[in-house]
């Protein structure tokens, strides 16, 4: 049981059961949680914050209608899932002034907590959900990439397609998309070079070429500890059914695992969720790195501890060592990333031919 009063501070909606496990853990350790959603703001949420004078550092406090943080006495913050600020209650013009006071306000202020560590910080999340950025750090990470094609030219789609075959379109970005009113998450799915037509110059696509794999590999990386998953599933998207999957712990290969903390370093990660494919013959091909990936799922087939490596990395707070690699990734990284628009690309209806399922 700890005897240290600070909290930790979790980010995320209501309903987010990864997040209660987490919560729960924190508890069991004697842990202090205040746990907010920043769309609660400002009917429930609240925050006063000063610096300047003889202040060097945040003084002030968030609250909730149940729980008070010191802004300088949070050990570690998790940010999950919050959904976003807004302000219905005002005409159009009005709200969009209130969400940026919002997100520059309060956003930058829990962005910048003294001695605090992140899992992960908001805006290194944000860097590394641009695939592009991804993919480019993965191979000077020394991982082994499927040919890639980023492009809006029809005509360099096709030749791609032609040399490369079998070829898989995917989003660079999934913005909230509903089917019968529930989230869905498409599906990967191949594309022919008959099938690119010129709305293909409408927007940004990405082609991969397929590998043949006879599995998928899950790393997820909690600070210094590292879980590996053999996913074994028949599917070229192994997140349409789950219900189809065998889970095996296997042991990354040391290069792999040198990859890993390159990739985190680079971005200033202490948490990541890794995609691979896995070759008949072994070998390890990178396909993403999600900073806010899911885990929880894989625990009780595995019996991987994750869970608690979580909670006693936040519990550590700014002690663990994975401080120091976050705080190298900061300095190197940018701080902000560009509106992204809740628009699907031309082709996200060949990814749509069978509804997805929600992340686990």
């Amino acid at each position: 049981m700890t005897t240290d009063p600070r909290p930790v501070l979790v980010v995320t909606n209501l309903d987010d059961p990864t997040a209660d496990l987490v919560i729960a853990e924190l508890h069991g350790r004697g842990v202090p949680v205040v746990r907010l959603d920043s769309g609660d703001f400002p009917a429930t949420l609240s925050c006063s914050a000063y610096v300047g004078g003889d202040t060097a550092r945040w003084g002030g406090s968030v609250a909730t209608p149940t729980r008070v943080a010191g802004l300088g006495d949070v050990r570690a913050l998790y940010y999950r899932r919050p959904s976003g600020f807004a302000f219905p209650h005002l005409d159009p013009q009005d709200a969009r002034f209130a969400v940026a006071q919002a997100r520059y306000g309060l956003g930058g202020i829990l962005a910048s907590l003294p001695d605090c560590l992140y899992v992960n910080h908001p805006n290194r999340i944000g860097d590394a959900e641009y695939k592009p950025a991804g993919l480019a750090a993965a191979a000077a990470s020394g991982f082994t990439l499927p040919p890639t094609l980023i492009t809006n030219r029809p005509d360099d789609a096709r030749a791609f397609i032609k040399e490369h075959g079998p070829v898989i379109f995917k989003p660079l970005s999934v913005p909230l998309y509903l089917v019968d009113d529930k989230a869905q998450t498409l599906p990967v799915a191949e594309v022919t070079a008959d099938e690119i037509d010129d709305s293909v110059s409408g927007t940004m696509h990405l082609f991969q070429a397929r590998m043949d794999k006879a599995a998928d590999v899950r790393v997820t990386v909690i600070g210094e500890q590292i879980f590996a998953v053999r996913i074994d599933c028949d599917l070229l998207d192994w997140r349409t059914d789950y219900s189809t999957h065998t889970y095996t712990p296997i042991t990354t290969p040391p290069a792999v695992a040198r990859g890993i903390r390159s990739y985190l370093r680079h971005f200033g990660l202490v948490f990541g969720a890794f995609d691979f494919t896995l070759s008949a013959s072994g070998e390890w091909t990178f396909i993403e790195c999600n900073p806010s990936g899911q885990w929880a799922w894989l625990e009780p087939p595995t019996g991987l501890p994750m869970t608690a490596a979580l909670a006693g990395l936040m519990e550590r707070g700014t002690h663990d060592g994975t401080q120091r690699r976050q705080r190298r990734g900061q300095a190197a990284a940018a701080t902000r990333r560009p509106a992204r628009r809740r628009r699907l690309a031309p082709l996200a209806r060949l990814a749509c031919r069978r509804r997805g399922r929600p992340p686990a």
